[in-house]
């Protein structure tokens, strides 16, 4: 897939959409504005050229200290399979990469949901581990940690020690004689059977 023939069209298909091609060693990347990602998304499912209609993965990268912060990334599958997801369709098999950039205070991006329904526990998971906030999502809590959890753990800036009270009630590690007696108490059992 040429990135150049699908900054083309999808210019076309999404007026006043400023794309930008990222390098990549695997699949076609574009940075896509945060709001036209809706309209990319919904254009590239449901163009009969390029035919993804199929949202394999919704995650996030953190890249403090620098601004924009976050970006989100979308991965897109087309099949290939005839006739999906129209009759008479068949766009050939791909994969292609969606990048927005997220600024580190207050991010924002639009819901995916009206899309790709799947977008929604990915969302979930992205905004639990990172922080970031998909406008317009129905249910947007916590999917990965605890109610009661402080923060967003994949974030670069969150604190790395986890503070837990010592339990000083159980042995850490048996000593020799604790090691032989348990031995001796399971021979005993066995010759007992």
């Amino acid at each position: 897939m040429d990135p150049a023939a699908l900054v083309g069209s999808l210019t076309s298909l999404v007026p006043g959409a400023q794309y930008r091609v990222a390098a990549s060693v695997d699949d076609p990347t574009l940075y896509v504005p945060a709001e036209f990602i809706v309209p990319t998304l919904r254009a590239l499912r449901d163009a009969p050229e390029w035919g993804f209609a199929l949202l394999a993965e919704l995650t996030a990268a953190d890249y403090y200290p620098r601004e924009p912060r976050f970006e989100v990334v979308y991965h897109l599958v087309s099949l290939g399979t005839p006739d999906f997801p129209r009759p008479g369709e068949n766009a050939g098999p791909a994969r292609l990469r969606l990048k927005v950039a997220v600024a580190g205070t207050d991010p924002r991006v639009p819901t995916a949901i009206p899309v790709f329904a799947c977008a929604d526990w990915l969302e979930r998971e992205v905004w639990d581990l990172f922080g970031i906030v998909f406008e317009g999502h129905p249910e947007l809590h916590r999917l990965l940690t605890p109610d009661d959890w402080e923060g967003h753990p994949l974030r670069k800036d969150y604190p790395v020690q986890v503070r837990v009270p010592v339990n000083t009630q159980s042995a850490l590690q048996l000593t020799t004689e604790e090691f032989v007696a348990n031995i001796e108490r399971r021979r005993a059992v066995s010759r007992e059977r």
